[in-house]
């Protein structure tokens, strides 16, 4: 196998820098992560994270985050909407935040598509079949989920 793990686990304010690999990576990619992690050492990555965390700041970085993070309005409704009928889910979509990942799935079943929550390989993700793939999508964007 090829890479470099999860790459280094950085932030705003953070003070170490953290490199994530998988337990089921093989020599090349723990010798690769080892390289990386040097290189990132040797170039400093602390002192360049803050500098540009400082740079955007500077221009209301946290502004937009906090717009983009905003929270959606309550559920006009407090009960659980029934599912419809049970479906093979084989498709999925993702980029939806972990919270709303059920409201989503909710969201759905009110537009009368099955679908069911799941955990892929790079997050989370909301199952359906295939054939709804398509209309899914479309309703998840217009309940700005997506």
């Amino acid at each position: 196998s090829l890479g470099y793990g999860y790459g280094p686990g950085i932030g705003e304010g953070y003070d170490r820098t953290v490199l994530i690999i998988s337990r089921a990576s093989g020599a090349p990619v723990i010798a690769n992560a080892i390289k990386y992690a040097y290189e990132l050492v040797l170039g400093d990555i602390k002192d360049k994270v803050q500098t540009e965390y400082k740079e955007v700041n500077s221009h209301c970085f946290d502004a937009v985050i906090d717009s983009l993070n905003a929270k959606k309005p309550a559920a006009e409704e407090a009960s659980e909407v029934e599912a419809p009928p049970k479906e093979v889910v084989t498709g999925s979509i993702s980029g939806i935040d972990i919270l709303d990942l059920d409201d989503a799935v909710q969201a759905l079943w009110k537009n009368g598509v099955y679908a069911e929550s799941g955990m892929g390989c790079t997050g989370p993700i909301v199952m359906v079949s295939e054939a709804n793939v398509l209309n899914a999508t479309e309703i998840l964007e217009k309940e700005d989920f997506l």
